[in-house]
């Protein structure tokens, strides 16, 4: 069990040029006192430029915190309620911060560290910033008198820490996470790892040097590195984090390598990484890859449940391909990752366009077997293709079958049948066909029904 005595104040601000304005003082028992006649080094925010000014945030101080000591509850509702709300003096917050600090008797605890963290990085006093979180290691919350450190601490330096990602400050981001890690009991979870990893590859967007680049890089895979050196387990975001840095920077095996190691590490798979893997090797034409590579994480079962492939198999019709895209769509059916409805038609369709009809009347069969229902433009193109070979028998059927799994057909589909058993000579099924039409409404008079009769 530590002891605690009294902490050691260490100087919040660096050392400035001696300022004109009076140093704040501690406020006593029954008075404040008037300002000291030799003025000693001010925050840099602290913009008061006269003695008069100076008096009045010590009056406005007395008259909201009445009764002394000073306490972390009283001075935390101060600087919450009435001095972030006033004109004047709200930018002095962390003065009055800091002049806490050297009253006697009184000790910051995490709920006024909390809120002067995050006044500091929401308005962007980073140099402060700096300051306070240096404060916190040499004067730990009370919380951390015991065996425990304070639950706050990793919150408190987490909030710094993205704060300082924002904005492209990861020197002092990665010393805010070394700060914190003196601190905390055990390892850091893994979401302050997943900041600081995305921080290094949110650099990557701005066009920097390539110098940069690499120490980017190789400083996200040491932060990776020691995640699992510490038994910190990463997650799918750091993964998914990682390997979309890689592919912005073109190293795509080392991309891939990742996604391997995750198999390894029993890290699940995301429909997010997928996109990024798959997409990502499209968009620079390596096609062909990015199949091997989805067909071989569909055999080690890795392919998460809802996957979208459809712009896979989109890139591969698109090209005439759609054979590959048919090759595609079997394997990872037959592993149960079904395809998108999307996909499926796109699919359909690159067939119908390569003349590939029984596939495209194969894969439409098995929308209609998992009760996918396909659009009725695409269907209707299937089966005008089916009764130009000749095969209206089997356009018919699917139809019916069609119709069992929900699909409403349309007056269009219904004359491409007609007009299909019409050519084939085969009049009974034609007027089968035709008088269904009747009976749905399809055939406005008597005109128009015995011309489809007749053929």
């Amino acid at each position: 069990m530590r002891r605690f005595t009294r902490p050691k104040v260490i100087p919040l601000l660096a050392k400035k040029p001696p300022s004109q304005l009076p140093h704040l003082s501690p406020i006593p028992n029954p008075s404040l006192p008037q300002p000291p006649q030799n003025p000693s080094p001010p925050s840099p925010i602290l913009t008061l430029s006269h003695t008069q000014n100076h008096t009045h945030l010590l009056t406005f101080i007395k008259t909201h915190i009445k009764n002394p000591p000073l306490t972390p509850k009283t001075l935390l509702h101060f600087l919450k309620s009435k001095l972030h709300h006033h004109p004047t003096f709200t930018h002095l917050d962390f003065h009055v911060f800091n002049w806490a600090s050297t009253v006697d008797s009184y000790r910051h605890d995490h709920s006024t560290f909390e809120w002067m963290v995050c006044s500091l990085a929401n308005t962007a006093r980073f140099s402060e910033l700096g300051c306070l979180l240096s404060f916190i290691v040499a004067n730990p919350c009370p919380c951390s008198d015991g065996i425990f450190s304070c639950p706050r601490t990793e919150p408190i330096f987490r909030f710094a820490i993205s704060a300082y990602c924002r904005v492209g400050r990861l020197d002092d981001a990665v010393r805010a996470f070394d700060s914190m890690r003196k601190l905390i009991d055990g390892k850091a979870s893994v979401v302050v790892y997943n900041i600081l990893i995305n921080g290094f590859v949110k650099c990557g967007e701005h066009d920097k040097a390539l110098w940069f680049y690499e120490r980017m890089f190789g400083l996200a895979l040491e932060l990776f590195k020691d995640m699992r050196g510490k038994g910190c387990s990463p997650n799918v975001v750091s993964f998914n984090t990682l390997i979309k840095g890689f592919f912005r920077e073109g190293k795509f095996e080392d991309g891939i390598e990742m996604a391997y190691e995750m198999i390894e590490f029993g890290c699940e798979f995301s429909s997010v990484t997928c996109e990024i893997l798959v997409d990502g090797l499209c968009r620079e034409g390596q096609v062909e890859e990015a199949c091997e590579l989805l067909i071989d994480f569909s055999r080690k079962g890795v392919v998460p449940r809802g996957y979208d492939y459809y712009g896979l198999v989109e890139v591969l019709c698109r090209k005439g391909n759609s054979e590959r895209a048919l090759e595609v769509v079997d394997e990872l059916w037959r592993m149960r990752n079904v395809p998108s409805l999307i996909a499926c038609t796109t699919l359909v369709e690159g067939l119908r366009r390569s003349a590939r009809i029984d596939e495209a009347l194969e894969v439409m069969g098995r929308m209609l077997e998992v009760d996918m229902v396909p659009d009725i433009v695409t269907f209707n193109c299937l089966l005008q293709d089916l009764c130009n070979l000749g095969r209206t028998e089997e356009a018919d059927n699917l139809s019916l079958l069609s119709l069992t799994k929900g699909l409403e057909l349309d007056a269009t589909a219904y004359t491409i049948l007609a007009s299909g058993y019409s050519r084939e000579g085969k009049k009974k099924e034609g007027k089968v066909v035709v008088d269904e039409m009747l009976d749905m409404g399809f055939i406005p008079d008597l005109a128009t029904y015995n011309r489809l009769a007749d053929g």
